[in-house]
C-alpha cells in the first residue's frame, strides 16, 4: 500500500485548509522594532511544508465500500396481497409519506404530535445529537493551532553574599508573549480521520434519533388502538353482563316457582360472575392503556382526545403501498439502516488513525513577545524575545501496542460490517413478517366476522331450544361462550389489522 493515497472528504466545508492556519498564525505581528521577523518568516515557511506535505499525503483510511446486501433480490410473491374489501393503498411512498398524511383521524394526529413534543426518549435522543455535534467540534478543534496570550511578572531580592557586586539588589522581570504549544502538523491524516469519525459518530446518531421518532409514531398510534380495542372489549364484556344478569333473573323467579332446577340456577350465576370478572379486568386494562399512552406521549392526554370502543373498526390509518424496486433500494433508505453504515464509516476513518499512528508524528511550539525589567519599557525596542521549537517522535519500540490498536480498529470494522448487514438483515425480516400478515388479515377477519354471525345465530336457537324444554342450561351456556369468545377474537383481529398498517408504514421507513 502506499504510504499516501487521498481519500474523498465527508463534508468539504467542514474541512479547516492550511490557508485558513496561516490567517491564524499570522494573527499575531510583531511590534515596530521588535526582532520577531525571524519568528514570522520561520512559521511562514514551516506551514508552508506542512501544507505541501499534508497536500501529497491522504488519509490512510481504506477506501469505503458499501457492503453488498445480504437479502434477497425480491419480495416473496404475493406478500403484497391486498386485504379483502380494504381502500386502495396511498400512491404516495412510504419514505415519502409525512405521519401527518398517513393518519386519518384527527385526534390521533393531535396525539402523535404531542408525543413528538414530548417524549422524554425523543428528548434524550435529540440531546444526543447535540452531545455528538460538540464532541465532534472537540475533536475538529485539534486540527487548528491554540493560540494564548501570556503575560507575567516578578520581583526578586538577590543577597549580597550572592550578588556579583557584593551588595544586595532587588530586582524586576516583566513579559508579555503570544503563540502555541505541541501543534500537530498532521502529515499522515491521523487527526483528520479521528474528525471524520467523529463527524460520522454525529452522522449515526441524527439517524437514530430520526429512527427513535418513527418507532415513537408507531408506538402511540398503536397504544392509542390498543385502548380502543380494549374499550370496545370492556363495552362487549359490559353488554354481556347486563345480559346475563337479566338471564339469572328470569332463571331464579323460575327456580323460586320449581320451574327451574339448583343445577340451572347456579349455572346461570356462573355465566353472571365470568362476565363481572372481564367486566373488572378489561376496566383495569384500559386504565393501563391510558398510562402507557400518557407516558408516550410525556403529559396527561385529554379525554377529548382519547379513542372511543368504536375506533378499533374504522381505518385510522391508510394503507401504504410497496414501492418498485429491489428491497435493499427501499430499506436501506431507514434510518437504523443508514445509522449502521454511518458506524461502519466511522470505523473505516479510525482505521486511518491507527495506521497513521506508526509514522513519525511533528509538533510545533512558537511563541513571540517581550522582556523588560522595567513595566514601562516592555513593549520598547530592543525587547522583543520569540521561539520556535519543533519536534519529532517516531515510534521505534512500544511491545506491540501500534499493532494491536490497528487490530482493534480492523476488527472493530468488521464487527460494524457484520451489524450492518444484521441491521439490513432485520429490516427485510420486519417488512416481510408485516407483508405476510397483510396477506391473510383479509381473509381472517372475513371468517371471524362470519364466525360471529353463526354464533350468534346458535346461541338463538340454544335459547329457544332451552324454553322449549328440548336443551339443558348446559347448551345454553356453552353457546353464549362461543358467542363471546368470537366477539372477542374478532376485536383482537381488528385491532390487528390496524396495528398492521401503521407496522408496514413504520419497517418501510415511513416519513423518513
Amino acid at each position: 500500500m502506499s504510504a499516501c493515497h487521498t481519500a474523498p472528504a465527508p463534508t468539504a466545508a467542514l474541512r479547516p485548509t492550511t490557508p485558513a492556519m496561516t490567517r491564524v498564525l499570522y494573527a499575531t505581528r510583531p511590534l515596530p522594532g521588535h526582532p520577531a521577523g525571524g519568528l514570522r518568516a520561520a512559521l511562514r515557511l514551516t506551514v508552508l511544508c506542512a501544507a505541501a506535505l499534508v497536500a501529497a499525503c491522504g488519509s490512510l483510511a481504506p477506501a469505503y465500500r458499501q457492503p453488498a446486501a445480504p437479502i434477497p433480490a425480491d419480495w416473496k410473491p404475493g406478500a403484497a396481497a391486498p386485504v379483502a374489501g380494504a381502500p386502495a393503498a396511498t400512491a404516495t411512498p412510504p419514505q415519502e409519506l409525512a405521519w401527518r398524511d398517513f393518519f386519518l383521524d384527527p385526534r390521533l394526529r393531535t396525539v402523535v404530535g404531542l408525543a413528538l413534543e414530548n417524549n422524554r426518549d425523543l428528548r434524550v435522543a435529540a440531546l444526543n445529537i447535540e452531545r455528538a455535534r460538540a464532541q465532534y467540534g472537540i475533536q475538529r478543534a485539534n486540527l487548528f493551532p491554540s493560540v494564548n496570550a501570556s503575560g507575567g511578572a516578578s520581583r526578586s531580592r538577590t543577597a549580597a553574599d550572592t550578588a556579583a557586586s557584593g551588595r544586595s539588589a532587588t530586582g524586576n522581570q516583566f513579559n508579555a508573549g503570544i503563540g502555541f504549544a505541541s501543534y500537530e502538523v498532521d502529515l499522515f491524516g491521523r487527526l483528520n480521520n479521528l474528525n471524520d469519525a467523529a463527524l460520522q459518530t454525529f452522522f449515526s446518531t441524527a439517524d437514530t434519533r430520526r429512527s427513535v421518532q418513527i418507532s415513537l409514531v408507531g408506538d402511540t398510534a398503536t397504544a392509542w388502538l390498543t385502548l380502543a380495542a380494549d374499550l370496545r372489549r370492556l363495552q362487549l364484556a359490559q353488554e354481556t353482563l347486563k345480559s346475563q344478569q337479566a338471564s339469572y333473573e328470569l332463571t331464579r323467579r323460575a327456580h323460586d316457582l320449581g320451574a327451574e332446577s339448583g343445577l340451572t340456577l347456579a349455572q346461570a350465576r356462573t355465566t353472571v360472575d365470568s362476565a363481572r370478572s372481564d367486566v373488572a379486568g378489561f376496566t383495569r386494562q384500559a386504565a393501563q392503556d391510558r398510562n402507557a399512552l400518557a407516558l408516550l406521549v410525556g403529559a396527561p392526554v385529554d379525554d377529548a382526545l382519547l379513542p372511543t370502543a368504536e375506533d378499533v373498526t374504522v381505518p385510522a390509518a391508510a394503507l401504504v403501498a410497496v414501492p418498485a424496486g429491489l428491497p435493499s433500494e427501499l430499506l436501506q433508505s431507514r434510518p437504523d439502516v443508514l445509522a449502521a453504515e454511518h458506524t461502519l464509516q466511522g470505523a473505516g476513518a479510525s482505521i486511518g488513525a491507527a495506521r497513521a499512528a506508526f509514522f513519525p508524528r511533528i509538533t510545533l511550539t512558537a511563541s513571540a513577545g517581550s522582556a523588560s525589567r522595567e513595566l514601562d519599557r516592555l513593549f520598547a525596542g530592543g525587547n522583543g524575545t520569540w521561539s520556535f521549537s519543533p519536534q519529532i517522535v517516531l515510534p521505534i519500540f512500544n511491545a506491540g501496542a501500534l499493532r494491536a490498536s490497528l487490530d482493534v480498529a480492523l476488527i472493530t470494522r468488521d464487527i460494524n460490517v457484520a451489524q450492518y448487514e444484521k441491521t439490513l438483515q432485520t429490516a427485510f425480516r420486519e417488512v416481510s413478517d408485516a407483508l405476510d400478515a397483510r396477506a391473510n388479515l383479509g381473509e381472517q377477519l372475513d371468517a371471524q366476522r362470519s364466525l360471529r354471525d353463526s354464533t350468534a345465530t346458535v346461541l338463538q336457537l340454544s335459547q329457544a331450544r332451552f324454553r322449549t324444554g328440548l336443551d339443558s342450561y348446559l347448551d345454553v351456556l356453552v353457546s353464549q361462550r362461543a358467542f363471546y369468545t368470537a366477539g372477542q377474537n374478532l376485536i383482537t383481529l381488528q385491532l390487528a389489522e390496524q396495528a398492521n398498517r401503521i407496522t408496514l408504514y413504520r419497517v418501510m421507513g415511513g416519513g423518513a
